[in-house]
């Protein structure tokens, strides 16, 4: 989105070309993104689904086969003799946590009971809300001549302070440096923006 309103930015172009070039990315990339998780998600579902069915079916009609598949399982992790022998008859006395370790160990597949459809949601919501930071300044300028004359460095300062927080807060997972992980996304983000106005600028006669 901010690309977007950098570009338009650069080309000079009203504040009301901004916000409707601005919602409609905005909109349209959110759409798109969230149906692209629920897909993604949908599909990841139905395989391991699949799968896991395979491995059911394995097992009602292969059972030693797969009996020694576990013992190969964990003699991997390190288990010999009885502990070996008494892990897989305690693994193999339960059907429901015998698949789950065949899909675990050997298939590397690990079952979400998250909905494709609640992230998709999720995906959607989170686009919008922060997504259209770039814009709040835009639309705050028709209320506010002041405002209006610095709308786009207010508009810089909003992003790269979401740009920032949205950075660091990418700790959580990677548990990296904080500082460092917001000001990668900061310079990614801003680079994007960089590129986008010099487009804007440079074709600005066109429009």
């Amino acid at each position: 989105t901010f690309a977007v309103v950098s570009g338009v930015a650069g080309a000079a172009l009203s504040v009301n070309i901004v916000i409707i070039l601005g919602l409609a990315n905005l909109l349209a990339d959110g759409f798109s993104m969230a149906v692209g998780n629920y897909l993604s998600s949908k599909s990841d579902k139905e395989y391991i689904q699949k799968e896991r069915k395979r491995e059911e079916w394995e097992i009602e009609h292969y059972p030693k086969g797969e009996v020694e598949e576990i013992r190969q399982i964990y003699r991997e992790k390190g288990f010999k003799g009885k502990d070996l022998e008494g892990a897989v008859k305690i693994i193999t006395s339960n059907k429901e946590v015998w698949v789950d370790t065949m899909m675990k160990n050997e298939l590397n597949l690990i079952e979400q009971n998250t909905s494709p459809v609640k992230k998709g949601a999720v995906t959607f919501i989170s686009f919008l809300l922060v997504g259209s930071i770039p814009l709040i300044p835009y639309f705050l300028s028709f209320s506010s001549e002041a405002i209006k004359q610095i709308v786009y460095p207010f508009s810089i300062v909003m992003t790269f302070i979401a740009f920032f927080f949205i950075g660091s807060a990418k700790v959580f997972v990677t548990k990296k440096n904080w500082f460092l992980s917001g000001i990668e996304t900061l310079l990614v983000g801003g680079a994007a923006a960089i590129i986008a106005y010099a487009i804007g600028y440079f074709l600005r006669g066109l429009a």
